[in-house]
Formats: C-alpha cells, sequence, structure tokens
C-alpha cells in the first residue's frame, strides 16, 4: 500500500460538551507542596493540561496518547491566556474540523473526526503580556504526542509522493516517515541500490515521533529512501524520500548583479538580474531601489529559484530576482541596487545603466 495523499472530508459540527459544574472547597496548600511542585516543573507544567472524557470527568496527559482514527478529542488548558500549537498540516488546510476557544479560565480545542494525518504534538501554554508585548511562561506549558491509529494508514499520509531532505554535514537530518502506531516495526530502505539501512541507535537512529534521523550526515547518504511499516498486517510503503547532500557556507547571501546593457537607447527595454547561490533549504528575499522609484515609475519584477547539481555530489540553490524597465528614458539612468536578505543577513550590490 502506498502512502496516500491526505483527503478532505465534509466535518461534522462538533457539539458543544456539557460539563456540570462541581462546587468543591479549596484546601489551603503547604509549604511544603509548593516547594515539591517547584521542584519538579514537568509535573507543573503537565498539569495545566487535561483531555475532556466522558460525563465531565477530566484526565491530565501523559507524554503520548493513543487514539483511533475518526474519534474525537477535546483538550483543556488552564489559563486566561492561552496559546495553543498543534500539527501544521491542519492550518495548511484551514481545516474545519479544528475549533480553538479562549473561556474565562482555561483555553479549549476540539479535534471532531480526526484522521491519521492528525498525527503529531499538541501543546499549550500560558503568555504573559505587558500592554502590546508579550512572552511565553515557561512555567506553565503542556504537552502530548498523539497518534491516530489507523490500520490501514500506518504511516502519516502527506500531501506529496515524494519529498526532499536536505543533508547538511554540521546538523541532523530527518527522514519524516512517522507512523499512526507507535507499536508498529518501522525498516528503512535505499532505493537504489535495493537494500535496507541498519539503524544502528548511534549514527541513524528512529523516532517515533519524528522517523530516521542520521546524526552525522555526509554525502554517502544521499539518495532515494523510503520506509516500510509493519503492525498485525501486510506490510506498508511509505511515499520516497530524496536526499540531497549540501555543503554551502552559511552566512549573507553571496549576490551578483548584471544589466543587459550598461547604455541603453530611449525606448530600450532593460533587464537588471539579481542572483545568489546558496544553501538549497534556505529562502533568500530580494528588495530593489532604482531610479525612477520615487516618481513611481512602472517597473516588473520577477522572483525564482531552482536547485542545481554542481557535479561533486552537492546541490545548491540558484535564487535569481529580474527587475524590467521596459521603454527605457531619462529618468531610468542611473543606479540599480539589489538587496538581497536570508536569514544570516544581507547583501547588497549594484550596477549602473545609463542613456546614450
Amino acid at each position: 500500500v502506498i502512502g496516500q495523499p491526505t483527503k478532505s472530508k465534509h466535518p461534522k459540527e462538533p457539539g458543544e460538551n456539557k460539563i456540570r459544574p462541581v462546587n468543591k472547597k479549596a484546601k489551603p496548600k503547604t509549604p511544603k507542596m509548593k516547594e515539591r511542585e517547584s521542584a519538579d516543573p514537568s509535573l507543573k507544567s503537565q498539569s495545566i493540561l487535561t483531555q475532556v472524557m466522558d460525563k465531565g470527568r477530566f484526565q491530565k496527559l501523559a507524554a503520548t496518547l493513543s487514539l483511533s482514527a475518526g474519534q474525537s478529542v477535546e483538550l483543556r488548558c488552564k489559563g486566561s491566556n492561552v496559546t495553543w500549537n498543534y500539527p501544521s498540516y491542519l492550518d495548511t488546510f484551514k481545516d474545519s474540523r479544528l475549533s480553538i476557544k479562549q473561556l474565562d479560565k482555561y483555553g479549549q480545542l476540539i479535534l471532531a473526526n480526526s484522521t491519521a494525518a492528525d498525527t503529531g504534538e499538541y501543546s499549550c501554554w500560558l503568555q504573559l503580556c505587558n500592554g502590546n508585548k508579550c512572552r511565553k511562561d515557561e512555567t506553565k506549558t503542556g504537552s502530548t504526542y498523539i497518534f491516530f491509529t489507523d490500520k490501514e494508514e500506518l504511516f502519516v499520509p502527506t500531501p506529496s509522493y515524494f519529498e526532499i531532505v536536505y543533508l547538511n554535514p554540521d546538523k541532523p537530518a530527518v527522514i519524516p516517515c512517522r507512523v499512526t502506531t507507535p507499536s508498529a516495526t518501522v525498516t528503512l530502505h535505499r532505493e537504489f541500490p535495493a537494500e535496507e539501512i541498519e539503524a544502528d541507535g548511534t549514527d541513524i537512529i528512529y523516532d517515533v515521533k519524528k522517523g530516521f534521523v542520521y546524526q552525522h550526515p555526509t554525502s554517502d547518504h544521499k539518495g532515494i529512501v523510503y520506509c516500510k511499516a509493519e503492525s498485525q498486517g501486510a506490510p506498508q510503503i511509505s511515499i520516497k524520500y530524496h536526499l540531497l547532500y549540501v555543503e554551502v557556507p552559511k552566512g549573507p547571501p553571496s549576490a551578483t548583479i548584471a544589466a543587459s546593457s550598461s547604455r541603453a537607447e530611449v525606448s530600450d527595454s532593460v533587464h537588471v538580474i539579481c542572483t545568489v547561490l546558496g544553501e538549497p533549504d534556505v529562502d533568500v528575499n530580494f528588495r530593489w531601489r532604482y531610479p525612477g522609484q520615487e516618481s513611481e515609475r512602472p517597473v516588473i519584477i520577477q522572483n525564482f529559484w531552482r536547485l542545481i547539481d554542481r557535479g561533486t555530489g552537492q546541490t545548491t540553490r540558484i535564487s535569481k530576482s529580474v527587475l524590467v524597465v521596459e521603454d527605457f528614458e531619462d529618468r531610468d539612468a542611473g543606479n540599480y541596487i539589489c538587496v538581497a536578505q536570508n536569514l544570516h543577513g544581507e547583501t547588497t550590490v549594484a550596477t549602473k545603466v545609463e542613456l546614450n
């Protein structure tokens, strides 16, 4: 069974849970209890996240929780200003099965008609706000990893049949073939030459919440791989992962700029191209300054990128921004400045175009 893309189902409207309030007399806490709570922050953080069970019962959540796909789940997080984190897949598709509300004393997350694709980490924390500035209260957080088990979908479904994984020599790489059933036996396989890749627990480990992790990637690991899972039935195959080895110096963009001509005639069309070579998984943003900008001179700007093989087993991303001036005139003569920015910093390059 090949891993299938996620399917969008018409969701049912989640009903409101009716919880009967129970009046309890508060008991004063002794100093010893306070000391014990502060000494073990994990207990304190986990205590703010609970699952609502049948008949208004509440259950504190462990690090993992297994539910059958199709079930609905309601989580509550104590506090008047709660922030939630959940699998990004639910945001990507703006899934109406997910409902999040903030009530007076707790935040509520309801996921109706769950599917195998909803498997992942669900967490919450309190926000401490001063005016418009808010920060996370590290002492009041809670999280659990929920497996939505489905014997027809042992692997957590993905939107595509093929994914690229970049192997950087200075950080671990993850082949994200996660399973919906934590007890499933999972193995890693290379497509060519056809062989099983041993997870030795040191250089390659399997994490049920992440997938297979290459602790120290090298160029020998590149190629196409897939995962196989077995759990009380026929084995299932994951999507394929193309592992590309990357070795590009980290830092601000390495940018160059060039114009189609340094001198232009009136009514010519002039192209100015800003080019960056860099890491495949690092986005580059471009900004332009040009002579006719203040007078709102109309120009065309197009950005695009692609991956190139440098022929040494390494892959590089080439990003380009092209500024086009049509019907060149006197006000278009001057300096064309490109600012390229990535997460490490920015680089400014310029070129001059004159009027003949």
